[in-house]
C-alpha cells in the first residue's frame, strides 16, 4: 500500500504561482511512477503531469510551459510547480502513483490516490 498526502494548495491571483507537494509513504518511492491530476467542479478528473521513476516527464497541453513536475526520491516527495496560473486552473489537485516503470497520462493506470488539495485562481 502507498499513502499519499498533498499540500500547498490555496488562493492565488491570475499570473501567480503555487507549489504543490505530495508526501508518499508505505512503499519504495523510487520504484513508483507518479502523476498529478485535477478535477474542477462539474467536470471529470483530468491529467496534468506525470513523471517516471527515472525522471521522464509528460504534460497535458493545457499546462505545458507553465507547470513543472519533479520528484525527490530521497525525500519520498513529488512536486508540481505551477506558474502563470489562470482561472481555468482552479480545481482540486490530486497526487497519484502506479507500480509501472513508464510515464502515463491514463487515469485508470494509477493505483493509489491522495485526498487532494484545492487550488483557486482568481481573475
Amino acid at each position: 500500500q502507498v499513502q499519499l498526502v498533498e499540500s500547498g494548495g490555496g488562493l492565488v491571483q491570475a499570473g501567480g504561482s503555487l507549489r504543490l507537494s505530495c508526501a508518499a509513504s508505505g512503499r519504495t518511492f523510487s520504484s513508483l511512477g507518479m502523476g498529478w491530476f485535477r478535477q474542477a467542479p462539474g467536470k471529470e478528473r483530468e491529467f496534468v503531469a506525470a513523471i517516471s521513476w527515472s525522471g521522464n516527464t509528460y504534460y497535458a497541453d493545457s499546462v505545458k510551459g507553465r507547470f513543472t513536475i519533479s520528484r525527490d526520491n530521497a525525500e519520498n516527495a513529488l512536486y508540481l510547480q505551477m506558474n502563470s496560473l489562470k482561472p481555468e486552473d482552479t480545481a482540486v489537485y490530486y497526487c497519484a502513483a502506479h507500480n509501472r516503470a513508464w510515464v502515463t497520462p491514463v487515469l485508470r493506470a494509477y493505483d493509489y490516490w491522495g485526498q487532494g488539495t484545492q487550488v483557486t485562481v482568481s481573475s
